[in-house]
Parts: C-alpha cells; structure tokens; sequence
C-alpha cells in the first residue's frame, strides 16, 4: 500500500482504539517516526495529512531540512537520544524535543532555546522498565526530581509531558501496565500542581502497540514502519 493508505488503515485504527477507551479521536496526535526515510516519504506523508515528525540523529535530519522547509505546518520531533554537546543545533533544527532525560540536557536545551530566541516544548523520558540498555529517568529517581524542582527557571522549555518505550515482546498487550505506569505517574506529577510543568502529553506507543497505548491514555503515538514500511538494510 501506498503511505497514503497506510496512515488512513493506522487513523481507522486509532478511531477504533480512541472508541473502545471512551475517547476522542481528535485528542491523539499521530506522529511519523521518519528517520531514515528521505524527504521525498516525508511529503507523501505530509501531503496525506501528517503534521508531526519524529526523528532520532540531529545530524540527519540537519541534511533533510533544507529540502522540507517549504512544508509550513510541518512540526518536527527529536524522539532520540541527545548528547547535551548537541543542544544547539537541536534548538535551532526542531519545535520540540520527546527524549530529554537528564537535567544537564534540560539545562543544554533552555540555553540553547533562549540563544535561538524560541520556546521549545519537551517531554521527559521515563524508563519505565528499567532496562538497563535503555535511556530514560527512572520514575522515582532524583534526576526526576531535581529537573522537575529546576523546572521554574528553565523558561525557554515548555515541559509538556511524559514519553516512554516500554520492553519490547511480541505480544502488544504486554506493554499495558508500562503504559499504567506512565499515565499514573503523569497524574501524581499533575497533582502537584507545578506551575512550570504542564502535564498533557502521554507519548507512548508504537507500530506494534498503539492501540494498547491508546486504550491507556496516550495523547501521541509514534509510528514508523506501518507508516512507511520495513527499514532497508543499512538503515536502523
């Protein structure tokens, strides 16, 4: 099928999904995973009605860029893991940042923002599995803490949300209570009633497991393959 078609079967799926939970379909973004896909997928999906766009290297998304500036509505996404040496150049390339996991990073990317004169919106990342071989906050670390107590006076940072990437099985409902988790630790975190810290956004989900994330309470799903098929080889 052709990505047109593609993000029409997966918005089916998340109206289905958005009704079995009692939601409102219009309340989840749908967001394309485009890294390692070149510009020209990106218009396809654009065209079909895409607005967000997740992508992992700053590096690669830098050299696609200059050739998708003529999208307006376009938003684009750093949902990868960043190294704090590249706060710049992810202010000047992006709206937001999904992946920020360390109050060194929040502090990088707040500099960064004011240098570039913009407010850029973050979510923070949750391992909520506590894999070792995964980035991510652990919910209850100081790290959480400490950037959620520092949130005040990093005033080029609108922190928006939560994101997370749940261990990977086969079975799509084995992700639920990961996805609990996240959602139960956005309300206790929007209980508190932090003035710098707006908690509307549960990024979770993906191709294989959307419709779970959704039926929990995500407002963004990340999809990649089901939007643009399987990475070739040398592709990651």
């Amino acid at each position: 099928m052709s990505i047109a078609e593609n993000i029409a079967s997966i918005r089916e799926r998340i109206g289905a999904a958005a009704q079995r939970a009692g939601r409102d379909p219009a309340d989840i973004t749908l967001m394309a995973v485009s890294k390692t896909f070149p510009a020209e997928a990106i218009r396809e999906a654009y065209a079909a009605g895409l607005r967000v766009f997740g992508e992992n290297r700053v590096q690669e998304f830098a050299g696609k860029a200059e050739w998708l500036r003529d999208l307006p509505e376009a938003r684009w996404h750093m949902i990868g893991h960043l190294q704090s040496n590249k706060a710049g150049k992810t202010a000047e390339l992006f709206h937001g940042v999904d992946s920020v996991d360390s109050l060194k990073l929040a502090e990088k990317l707040n500099e960064a923002a004011a240098a570039a004169g913009k407010k850029l919106a973050v979510l923070l990342e949750v391992n909520v599995g506590g894999e070792a071989a995964k980035t991510g906050m652990a919910a209850d670390s100081a790290e959480m803490e400490s950037l959620l107590s520092s949130a005040t006076r990093l005033t080029n940072l609108e922190i928006s949300g939560l994101m997370t990437i749940p261990p990977y099985t086969e079975d799509p409902g084995a992700a639920r209570p990961y996805f609990r988790r996240l959602r139960s630790l956005r309300d206790q975190i929007a209980a508190r009633h932090l003035s710098a810290v707006h908690m509307r956004t549960l990024s979770m989900g993906m191709s294989h497991d959307f419709e779970i994330a959704i039926e929990e309470g995500s407002t963004c799903v990340r999809v990649g393959t089901a939007i643009f098929g399987v990475r070739t080889k040398g592709q990651s």
